[in-house]
């Protein structure tokens, strides 16, 4: 039975993903209330689930009374081919970069219309960097998003290129502007950003490919490109392509 909810029909699975989804990269820590009114449903339903929930370890409960994500989902979600098979193939490669550049390294993929997360390494420069481990960001702000983004199906180009808010005042907002620096992304075969997601912070990424398909892009974070791009995309393109000799098929399996 679907039960009493702010949404007639929907099943109790619904309602406990409902409850999930509530949280995002600006949503880590939510109250009852808050938890209730982002997934759509009445207090009472939404305590009776979020108890559940608890028991299960897919959330966990603060101090302050607030609830987070918990870490049994944390686990499972390393089990998912995206995360365990891509990350294991690249770690290596990854670790040779960041030993190379001493930057922040990130290896991404596209989930949908932003760039996903699947693994990070901190480097030495203080640069600020808002990605985490399983965070999601634009693709139009951060290089490894545009690299993704200049290689996605036109229908997903053409839903990004409609909403370019900006995120600094550097961030290329207007369309036009963007389909050229795609354009020339896929000429390049690396994309570059400056201070376009925070301030004091540049990205320079390139593509990994399986065969001809791009699965995945791999980038750096550094303070500055002004005398150090040449020597990264090289650095980058050496490992990537190491990486990508290194998938024996579909990364989905």
């Amino acid at each position: 039975m679907a039960g009493n909810s702010g949404r007639p029909g929907l099943s109790v699975t619904s309602r406990a993903l409902a409850l999930l989804g509530a949280f995002d990269q600006r949503h880590r820590r939510l109250t009852l209330t808050e938890l209730a009114d982002r997934a759509d449903l009445p207090l009472p339903t939404a305590h009776r689930l979020v108890r559940e929930l608890l028991d299960w370890g897919a959330l966990s409960r603060t101090e302050s009374g607030r609830y987070v994500v918990g870490r049994r989902l944390w686990d499972i979600g390393l089990l998912a081919p995206v995360q365990s098979s891509l990350r294991q193939i690249a770690s290596p490669y990854l670790h040779d970069l960041y030993g190379a550049t001493l930057a922040t390294v990130h290896l991404a993929v596209r989930d949908g219309s932003e760039v996903l997360y699947v693994d990070r390494l901190s480097g030495h420069a203080s640069v600020p960097v808002v990605s985490t481990i399983g965070s999601r960001l634009p693709l139009y702000a951060t290089g490894v998003g545009k690299v993704l983004l200049a290689h996605a199906p036109e229908e997903i180009r053409a839903a990004v290129l409609a909403h370019l808010p900006r995120i600094t005042r550097y961030t290329v907002s207007q369309p036009g502007a963007l389909r050229r620096q795609l354009d020339k992304v896929l000429d390049d075969d690396y994309a570059t950003t400056v201070e376009e997601m925070s301030l004091g912070a540049c990205s320079v990424a390139v593509p990994i490919r399986s065969g001809e398909q791009v699965v995945a892009a791999l980038g750096v974070v550094v303070p500055s490109l002004d005398r150090e791009q040449a020597r990264l995309v090289s650095a980058l393109h050496v490992a990537a392509r190491g990486i990508g000799r290194s998938i024996p098929g579909p990364i989905t399996e």
